[in-house]
């Protein structure tokens, strides 16, 4: 899973050489080559050739909860699945390490984009290689807009989730979603009240299994929105529930469990 620390979240603008995908921003240097050098030790990127595909929206509504769709024509090629938001503060949005022969099609979540920037999608293919297909997204101050719920609300509700199940469009997959909620506060944002900063209080972990069979493991970091919400294809291994485990930058830990086919 690539490297989560502090250099590797910040990312530097160093310009490497390596292969770029998708669009430039409209101005300023190019971050890209600075992120796989930090994020995927300068390994080469290569265009994504179908393997894995992007869906984001050319301009957000709301630049704090933009969504991201994930799609993957190969499940059973595909280790790990990253999205990076080139501009943010902290690119590296979600890492999503895919169990084996869990089968996900496609993973949709939802970021904050805090200005114009290109958003990667990078797959590492069981052959070790690194593909990215890439969108350019118009949206500015995702990462520092006012928190939606009230705080006091949101510590009440801290970590309580909520399973949702949908009919697939593959008869021999199912579709799923965890929400969970949490503030997921990013550091930028403003207490209207004492007029200080919030701290970054942020879910940084999250796992997902069948019965005691990985689906995804999730790295993650500011740049999810607030309450993360994760919706998915997993293939059936005849287990009799969905298990999930959330964890926080502040040490918080969150469980959830319930019988597939009871989507309550």
């Amino acid at each position: 899973m690539p490297d989560m620390n502090k250099r590797a979240l910040c990312a530097a603008g160093a310009l490497f050489a390596v292969v770029a995908t998708g669009a430039l921003a409209e101005s300023g240097p190019d971050p890209w080559p600075g992120l796989v050098a930090d994020i995927f030790q300068s390994r080469p990127v290569a265009a994504a050739d179908g393997v894995i595909a992007l869906e984001a929206p050319v301009r957000a509504e709301d630049a704090a909860i933009v969504p991201m769709t994930m799609r993957f024509s190969d499940p059973t090629q595909i280790k790990v699945a990253t999205l990076v938001i080139d501009q943010n503060p902290m690119p590296m949005a979600a890492a999503f390490t895919l169990g084996d022969k869990s089968g996900v099609d496609f993973i949709e979540t939802r970021v904050r984009v805090n200005s114009y920037s290109n958003v990667h999608a990078v797959a590492e293919t069981s052959d070790g290689k690194l593909r990215a297909d890439a969108k350019f997204v118009k949206a500015s101050g995702g990462c520092s807009a006012p928190a939606v719920k009230d705080q006091d609300e949101a510590v009440a509700n801290l970590g309580k989730m909520k399973y949702r199940e949908f009919k697939s469009a593959d008869p021999a997959k199912r579709e799923a979603q965890i929400m969970i909620r949490h503030p997921n506060a990013s550091g930028m944002q403003m207490d209207p009240v004492s007029r200080a900063y919030l701290p970054a209080h942020f879910i940084d972990k999250v796992e997902v299994f069948q019965g005691d069979a990985p689906i995804f493991a999730m790295e993650g970091g500011i740049s999810l929105s607030e309450d993360p919400t994760f919706r998915f294809t997993y293939a059936p291994n005849g287990a009799k529930t969905i298990r999930v485990e959330a964890h926080d930058n502040k040490g918080g830990v969150y469980k959830g469990e319930w019988p597939i086919g009871d989507a309550s």
